[in-house]
């Protein structure tokens, strides 16, 4: 994988430690909510403070991908996910999709989280559909299928769900908590 969709690249190569911090802080500023910033950088030690510092400043670190002498990390600007009231009727747990999945059941993983997400960390087998991305790809849905909508905490999931049904998908589960949380089987681009 060559790179992912970002919203923001920033260029940190060359940068010792805290620069790398220092730019990635100011950078975050310029992004909305949910959106994804690459961060290139040389400095080894950057993959730990990265991954510190969004953790403590309530980002979401989403992986690193090296590429020769380049570090290639991702995070997710925060989004307040926990505030968004669900209003999907069909609801399910983590540990039910498991078992589920575990038989085999003729069923369809929708992932609407950001590509970037999805990259580093998905169920084996799901679709990654970003929901900015749904309304114009429908089409690659079946109206009949039973779908498993799954996102980081079960809110991005709903508002999908909540789409797919009013778009005539009969049989819409939203997955809670997500991946935030999940402890099945994962597949990630560096598997």
């Amino acid at each position: 994988m060559d790179s992912l969709k970002t919203d923001l690249l920033l260029d940190a190569k060359g940068l010792a430690c805290p620069m790398p911090i220092v730019k990635t802080k100011k950078a975050m500023n310029e992004l909305q909510a949910g959106q994804v910033l690459e961060v290139q950088a040389t400095d080894k030690g950057s993959k730990a403070d990265l991954e510190a510092w969004a953790k403590s400043a309530g980002h979401q670190y989403l992986g690193t991908i090296e590429q020769g002498d380049v570090l290639k990390h991702y995070l997710r600007k925060s989004s307040n996910d926990g505030t968004i009231e669900r209003k999907h009727p069909n609801i399910t747990s983590n540990e039910e999709l498991e078992k589920k999945l575990d038989v085999n059941e003729n069923i369809v993983v929708l992932d609407v989280r950001e590509a970037a997400e999805y990259a580093f960390n998905h169920i084996p087998n799901a679709i990654s559909i970003p929901l900015g991305e749904l309304e114009n790809r429908l089409s690659e849905l079946n109206t009949s299928d039973e779908i498993y909508v799954v996102c980081r905490t079960g809110n991005r999931s709903d508002l999908a769900a909540q789409k797919l049904a009013e778009k005539g998908f009969a049989n819409v589960i939203n997955v809670l908590p997500g991946m935030s949380a999940w402890s099945g089987k994962t597949s990630s681009v560096n598997k």
